[in-house]
């Protein structure tokens, strides 16, 4: 089926990282009026900032929420301030757009978690935490936005920028060992994602969802 939307005012947060871009090329490649805001223009962690943004906006027809700053690691070692941030970003970012963003009946409002709140890390249990309130959030919009429709997706391992901290070497070993142990024999790319965002923004009949997108990740041993 040939995606077509013309016409259609798509409004993507966090569209510079490498599934957020994905997500918005996507978006225009279907014919879509696309709006990305740069930081600057929309800070999710700033309510003041989220409010003035989003009162001068008209409605969009597609909402996908992908921007976010975490820092991880285990809960003996990952102080509470960087704890507090990684949850005022990724989770109440989400909640203060989608609480408030104006969105056409029959729209869609799109998360964006991740499969550690199916399989969780002992290196990264706040991730996991916040993984799996987004889920819930998404869950709970969803009836409470309808009609607006409101969704998660799930990504797996994905290649993007969030990795370059470890080196070349030391990331395409992680990545390779990871791929091996994958029932999809592969990591993510940020389009596998992008897919997957544009399914559950576009489908009338989606809603209240979490799709993950992980290789086989929750299910490998």
């Amino acid at each position: 089926m040939t995606m077509d939307l013309q016409g259609s005012r798509v409004l993507v947060i966090g569209a510079s990282g490498g599934i957020g871009g994905a997500t918005a090329s996507g978006f225009a490649a279907a014919g879509a009026t696309l709006l990305a805001p740069s930081r600057g223009e929309l800070d999710i962690t700033d309510d003041a900032s989220v409010e003035r943004y989003l009162a001068a906006a008209d409605p969009f027809d597609h909402v996908v929420i992908a921007a976010a700053q975490t820092r991880t690691g285990p809960s003996a070692t990952l102080g509470l301030p960087d704890a507090q941030a990684a949850m005022n970003s990724k989770f109440f970012g989400a909640y203060r757009v989608a609480r408030a963003v104006p969105v056409r009946d029959g729209g869609s409002i799109t998360l964006l978690s991740g499969f550690l709140s199916h399989r969780p890390s002992a290196s990264s249990v706040l991730q996991g935490a916040i993984n799996a309130a987004l889920e819930a959030l998404g869950r709970g919009l969803a009836l409470e936005r309808a009609p607006v429709r409101v969704n998660t997706v799930s990504p797996g391992l994905v290649d993007t920028r969030l990795h370059d901290g470890l080196g070349e070497d030391r990331k395409r070993s992680v990545f390779e060992a990871a791929a091996a142990r994958l029932p999809a024999r592969r990591t993510g790319r940020p389009e596998d994602i992008a897919q997957a965002i544009l399914f559950v923004a576009t489908n009338p009949y989606a809603t209240g969802t979490t799709v993950t997108v992980d290789g086989g990740g929750t299910i490998a041993g």
